[in-house]
């Protein structure tokens, strides 16, 4: 449970504090994160950004090239996805790839053939590299997601029908 401060600790931020939370804007920035939230020796600093409308758009689905396939849908279509009965959501917060490292050739492409257990696309999260394995076999009909794109936990990422 987070330490409640009083008026008195309100009034003294400490310089070290005040890092910290500049620390935390700043990655913030650099990584298109909304939210950050810290706990240190008691005290819980939590960093957010106000989210425009605009950010709740669902991104454009795209080939292996890079082409959008769709236009980006509204926030309700999203959620429309994550129901459909063949959708691949994220297993965790992270950066989505398309490739095992930048120039090379992408895990999947539209129209591509799938097996259980392919790697689908890796998620990076605390500078590790996750493989995303393919849950059923299939023929990659979408990919929702843009090559280095951060992603949410339970947020589709491909479809496979």
């Amino acid at each position: 449970m987070a330490r409640q401060p009083d008026e008195k600790a309100t009034a003294q931020v400490s310089s070290d504090d005040s890092a910290l939370i500049r620390e935390l804007a700043l990655l913030l920035d650099e990584t298109s994160l909304t939210e950050i939230e810290i706990e240190r020796a008691g005290l819980r600093v939590r960093v957010a950004r106000n989210i425009s409308i605009a950010a709740a758009m669902a991104p454009p689905s795209y080939q292996s090239a890079g082409m959008p396939v769709a236009a980006a849908t509204p926030a309700a279509a999203a959620a429309d996805l994550s129901k459909h009965p063949g959708v691949v959501p994220s297993p965790m917060v992270g950066t989505a790839y398309w490739a095992p490292e930048p120039g090379a050739k992408p895990f999947i492409e539209v129209g591509a053939k799938v097996s259980v257990g392919q790697t689908l696309l890796i998620i990076e999260a605390m500078k590790t590299m996750n493989q995303i394995p393919s849950p059923r076999a299939g023929t990659v009909t979408q990919i929702l997601i843009e090559d280095g794109q951060p992603v949410e936990f339970g947020e589709p990422l491909v479809i496979i029908e």
